[in-house]
Order: structure tokens, then C-alpha cells, then sequence
């Protein structure tokens, strides 16, 4: 007869301690990442926007749904719906911005070094790659705010690596700032191409504003639209933008700006737009 796996003490008590103490808590799997979907949600049937990591109208009793499975609540986190979880968790998380708190995440030692030099002292917490340095106080989470960095408070969760040194202290406006997103400046760099002979007078066609503005608004319209699977949506997208429009250096960085402004409306961030960018541009040999 096979018994399960016992339960993972150490990270159950944790989790305990932690509600206790005000900190929605969930498991983490290996790598870092929530646990799945159970299978009444799974495939979003329960009307949930994973690529919002927004929860859905769903009752489901197991730790689901990502940060928004984080609770407080000391019967759902000793409750059988959450035993299997505990048994196969390899770590313990908290939601930040259900606590009232937000953590800069410094990823790097450049990253640390920045912080110290600009912002307000604050408890810190020591990561595998450099520290968290945690406020009082929610606000957006945004990644990338600049290189190393991410900000982990609403719609988020970090994993609970200890209390940390120091003293927490206010939420400052400096961090508020980083969350600020500034339209991207990237720009196409033109490429020589041999044109039809009728476009020999010097007009390309792609410069007729109706041409090129209707082509953009509808990039935005798609992107705009999209309900399920924003990622390969934003990345088609992009593809056929640069399909049309990426050969003649027709493009100007307003065009970018308005295409990654739409995608960053829908929950994509900077990185992610850039990344997409990038990789159609690659594909195409652009």
C-alpha cells in the first residue's frame, strides 16, 4: 500500500506564523511558482485571466490562482483541500500588498548599490541574488522598473525568506515613481531594400498616412481585444506590423510607443513588450 508523502512541517508551521501575523501566505512548488489550477478552474473555467493573474468567480478550496490564493485564514491553510500542497511545497509565499507592504526586489549588486545611494532606508532581507527591501505600504507591482529591479506589492507574492534586518519604514514616493511607465524609445533602423520600379519617384507607400495609421490602429484594436493568450497575441501582432511596415524604417518611435502602450494596458511588461519586439524582428531577419 502507498502512503503519501508527509507533510512538509516546517513550511505548514511557517505558513501558520505568518496568517498570524497578518501575511496572506500560499505554497510555492519547486522553482518558485504557485501550484496549478485545480481542475474545476482549470483551462480558466472558472472565468479567471491568467494573463491578468486575476482570480475568478470560483469557491474552489485549494491554493489556486496564484497570489490570489494567499490567505490568512488558519482552517483553509490546515484544511485537507491544502494538504497535498503542503506536502509538495518546497517553499513558503506571502502576497505583499494584502499585508499593507510593498518589496523593491533588487536582483542584482548594481541593483542593491543603486537602492542604498537613492532610496530611504528600510528592512532588508537577504535573496540567492541580492536583497528585498520591504516598505509599509501597497501600491502596483511592476516589474522592470529599471535593470534589477522589480516592485512585488498588489497581484504579487515573494517568497518568505525571513524577517529580515532594520527598521520598515514608509512606503516613499521614490518607489511610486519607478512604477511610472515612459513610452519605449526604441527605433527601427532602416534597411536597404530593392524597390518596385514605380517607387522609384521616392514615395513609400507605407508613408501614406492612411496606410500607416490604419495599420497601427488596428495592431492596437487586436492587442486591445484580446481575452485569453496576451503573450502570443502581442507577439503576432507585432509580427505583422513589422511584416508590412519593418523593412522601409516607415516606423517612428510614436508607433512603438502606441503599440507597447496597448500591450502594456493588457498586463504586459516593458520586458515582455521588448522581448516581443525583438523576437519578431529576429524571425524576420530584421
Amino acid at each position: 500500500m502507498t502512503h503519501p508523502a508527509p507533510i512538509r512541517r516546517d513550511h505548514l508551521s511557517t505558513a501558520l506564523r505568518l496568517a498570524a501575523d497578518g501575511l496572506p501566505v500560499l505554497p510555492l512548488r519547486q522553482g518558485k511558482v504557485p501550484f496549478g489550477n485545480c481542475p474545476a478552474c482549470a483551462h480558466n473555467a472558472c472565468g479567471g485571466r491568467p494573463h491578468m493573474k486575476t482570480p475568478g468567480p470560483c469557491t474552489c478550496p485549494a491554493p489556486c490562482h496564484g497570489w490570489a490564493a494567499a490567505t490568512t485564514d488558519t482552517h483553509t491553510i490546515n484544511s485537507p483541500a491544502w494538504a497535498r500542497a503542503w506536502r509538495d511545497a518546497a517553499a513558503v509565499a506571502y502576497h505583499p500588498g494584502g499585508a499593507g507592504l510593498t518589496i523593491v526586489d533588487l536582483d542584482t549588486p548594481d541593483a542593491v548599490a543603486w537602492a542604498v545611494r537613492t532610496l530611504p532606508a528600510t528592512r532588508s532581507v537577504a535573496t540567492t541574488r541580492g536583497q528585498h527591501w520591504i516598505y509599509r505600504g501597497a501600491m502596483q507591482s511592476v516589474n522592470a522598473v529599471r535593470d534589477g529591479v522589480d516592485i512585488k506589492s498588489t497581484m504579487s507574492y515573494a517568497r518568505w525568506l525571513g524577517p529580515g534586518t532594520g527598521t520598515m519604514t514608509e512606503l516613499p514616493e521614490d518607489v511610486h515613481a519607478l512604477a511610472v511607465r515612459k513610452p519605449p524609445t526604441a527605433r527601427l533602423a532602416p534597411c536597404a531594400i530593392v524597390m518596385p520600379a514605380r517607387a522609384a519617384e521616392g514615395a513609400c507607400r507605407h508613408r501614406t498616412p492612411a496606410f500607416l495609421d490604419r495599420g497601427i490602429a488596428m495592431a492596437e484594436q487586436r492587442i486591445t481585444e484580446a481575452s485569453t493568450g496576451i503573450h502570443a497575441t502581442v507577439y503576432r501582432t507585432f509580427l505583422a506590423v513589422l511584416s508590412a511596415h519593418g523593412r522601409c524604417g516607415c516606423l517612428t518611435d510614436a508607433h512603438v510607443a502606441r503599440l507597447f502602450t496597448a500591450a502594456q494596458a493588457k498586463g504586459e511588461s516593458p520586458r515582455h513588450c521588448t522581448d516581443a519586439w525583438t523576437n519578431a524582428r529576429t524571425r524576420l531577419g530584421l
